[in-house]
């Protein structure tokens, strides 16, 4: 009677366990996706497509790929030389280093948009000063970047922090002993052993810079000039044109599911290295 109960709960655990996942992704993931698209060709695909004839949306679309295209490589640099410093070396500081490159996790993104706002503002000395040499911080573009920036720090560099120490430093050692030198040892040993890493952080990172919303907010001033595309479809949805709001979101969902084929394609090529190496 004993083994028939636990083969029983052995079957039915699991089947709960799933439903509930299941149905927790639908309701909360699948659903609002679903809702996006039904509502963006609600009135056919003619509405949808004139949505696009705006000059503004382009210009929050435009905007929203400078931010990237600045935000995504600053950050590969950063958080490439993050991840070797901690990984690789031990000083005084380190754990700092790290609470510090966490600290966009910690805080909130409108609270890093008003940091931004008093350090860059006309009413601080650094703000006062750029504006007197012809350089607008807040309420301009270079703003987003700054807050785009500023939230996507921590991606590359905590993917590759655990990566790097899980490796540890014997295969730069061995180079170094050969003879090989810093750019060397980094190019040939260092990256082909974080490449996946690397690739993974910088997915995360480009989804983060172009869905990009509370800090942006607060920097941009809601001024339709600075408006990224996740500010515009506010915009959008707040003067009731829903269609032209769900019509632009349409991209993020577009760009939320390639970021999740994309991610899925990198964990599948490091499960299949890691088999190999076994």
């Amino acid at each position: 009677m004993k083994n028939v109960s636990k083969n029983w709960q052995e079957r039915i655990v699991p089947v709960m366990l799933i439903t509930i996942t299941l149905l927790f992704i639908s309701l909360f993931l699948v659903l609002p996706l679903v809702s996006v698209f039904v509502e963006a060709f609600r009135n056919g695909t003619a509405l949808y497509f004139a949505s696009f004839k705006d000059d503004y949306v382009w210009s929050a679309i435009y905007l929203t790929i400078i931010c990237a295209l600045i935000a995504v490589p600053l950050n590969v640099v950063f958080g490439v030389v993050a991840a070797w410093c901690i990984a690789k070396f031990k000083f005084w500081g380190r754990n700092v280093l790290i609470t510090l490159i966490d600290l966009p996790f910690a805080i909130s993104p409108v609270i890093a948009g008003l940091v931004l706002v008093l350090a860059f503002g006309q009413r601080s000395a650094l703000g006062s000063w750029l504006i007197d040499h012809g350089l607008t911080i807040i309420f301009a573009p270079p703003g987003i970047i700054l807050a785009t920036v500023f939230v996507t720090i921590p991606f590359v560099a905590r993917e590759l922090i655990p990566l790097m120490e899980e490796q540890g430093t014997l295969e730069e050692e061995a180079a170094v002993a050969l003879g090989a030198g810093g750019w060397s040892i980094f190019w040939r040993v260092t990256l082909p052993n974080i490449k996946w890493g690397l690739l993974y952080g910088v997915i995360l990172c480009n989804a983060r810079a172009m869905g990009e919303f509370g800090a942006a907010s607060v920097v941009s001033g809601h001024i339709t000039s600075t408006s990224t595309i996740p500010l515009y479809i506010e915009t959008l949805y707040a003067g009731y044109d829903a269609v032209a709001a769900f019509s632009l979101a349409t991209i993020l969902a577009c760009l939320a599911l390639v970021t999740l084929v994309a991610k899925s394609i990198v964990e599948w090529k490091v499960k299949r290295e890691r088999a190999r190496e076994a």
